[in-house]
């Protein structure tokens, strides 16, 4: 089962509301509810699909740990109801977080993620997707993975800029 990973900015009351009805995140993430808040339907979204795992080792250096606030992507924040592990997750970060992360964001540099970056060794700790060291890779997964994590600096601005929340949903 593919594991893609989708960020989306809330409103403060669509954060508070997704952690009281958890069962209404489906419905959520597909634009079919945005819980009655007529700011949340000019959503900002950002679709990393399977960088995820890679940019976590990227931003941290470990494959599930790290330190806050840049092990956002499988880390922190606060569940949104009790999702099965195999099914995935979705955490909810609040505004004054996002504050943090787009701070510490645009902090890191492309030369500290390249100096991280080992197809080997991220290949051996089993970094989702597991296809690193792929040889005949159509894309160099490197510079795949400093593409999205452009767009991430730019879309976490954007969210920070607007004073919002976060969810962080991968499945």
């Amino acid at each position: 089962m593919e594991m893609l990973c989708t960020l989306r900015s809330a409103t403060e009351a669509q954060r508070v509301a997704l952690l009281q009805a958890p069962e209404r995140l489906e419905d959520f993430v597909d634009d079919d509810e945005d819980f009655g808040d007529p700011k949340g339907s000019a959503f900002l979204e950002l679709d990393i699909g399977e960088a995820w795992h890679g940019l976590q080792y990227l931003l941290t250096g470990t494959p599930w740990e790290g330190s806050a606030p840049l092990d956002f992507l499988v880390r922190g924040g606060e569940d949104v109801g009790d999702i099965p592990s195999e099914e995935g997750t979705a955490r909810v970060f609040t505004p004054a977080q996002v504050q943090a992360l787009a701070t510490a964001l645009q902090q890191v540099t492309q030369k500290t993620l390249r100096a991280r970056y080992d197809a080997s060794a991220m290949q051996a700790q089993d970094i989702y997707p597991g296809t690193w060291d792929e040889p005949e890779a159509e894309v160099d997964p490197l510079e795949e993975l400093l593409s999205y994590f452009e767009e991430l600096q730019k879309f976490m601005a954007a969210v920070a800029k607007r004073r919002e929340a976060l969810l962080v949903h991968i499945g």
